[in-house]
């Protein structure tokens, strides 16, 4: 354990020097992961060794897995395929209510919420799960919610060269729910915009409206 903590000490300033980026830190082994959780045990008072705790460190390295997968996984292979076919259409296509979580970087609690993401096709669009995937792809990584609105936009506008596109997030910040202030409830909403969206304030209403439209 000391080996793994002398070496991602020796990293800190890459992390410092490239903070927009993942940093170049060596993996440690599912064993040093481990390892590392039994200490968080000890740490928060409890006996790593008894009953109900032996497995858990196995247990949170495996969900880890499940929690982070997006680190290993290309949003641009998420949008790769896109068709030409869409009979002239060339009006606004809208996903909404896509349902996700992610992690806070800051304090790795979750927050978990909604996405509406639009855009206006210019000869080609892509399918609709794709656009919840890519959303996965970044919301499955540590993050803050201001960055993931930007990746996912970013992501969409560089595939399919849109004439615009529209990304909200609405979510509930388990750090705001659980600790600190401790205010159950409060919402966090995020958006951006990109081509006639930014440009046309109309454009901007129209998407909020269809986001906020519900049926009858």
């Amino acid at each position: 354990m000391d080996a793994l903590v002398k070496r991602l000490r020796g990293n800190q300033d890459s992390r410092t020097q490239d903070s927009g980026t993942q940093a170049n830190v060596e993996r440690p082994s599912r064993e040093e992961a481990e390892a590392a959780v039994r200490i968080l045990i000890a740490w928060a008072g409890d006996n790593p060794n008894r009953e109900g705790l032996i497995d858990t460190p196995m247990r949170v390295v495996k969900a880890f897995e499940e929690f982070y997968r997006g680190y290993g996984e290309d949003p641009d292979e998420a949008l790769s395929r896109t068709f030409e076919e869409v009979g002239g259409y060339d009006d606004i296509v809208l996903v909404r209510d896509i349902p996700f979580y992610s992690h806070c970087e800051h304090h790795l609690v979750p927050f978990i919420g909604r996405a509406h993401i639009g855009y206006y096709p210019q000869g080609r669009v892509v399918g609709l799960s794709k656009l919840a995937r890519v959303l996965d792809i970044f919301a499955r990584r540590m993050q803050t919610q201001e960055n993931l609105t930007a990746q996912v936009i970013g992501a969409i506008d560089e595939a399919l060269n849109p004439r615009g596109a529209a990304v909200m997030l609405e979510a509930e910040h388990q750090c705001m729910s659980m600790r600190g202030i401790q205010k159950h409830g409060a919402k966090t909403i995020t958006n951006q915009f990109t081509g006639m969206f930014r440009d046309d304030p109309q454009e901007q209403v129209r998407f909020l409206n269809l986001v906020r439209r519900r049926d009858d």
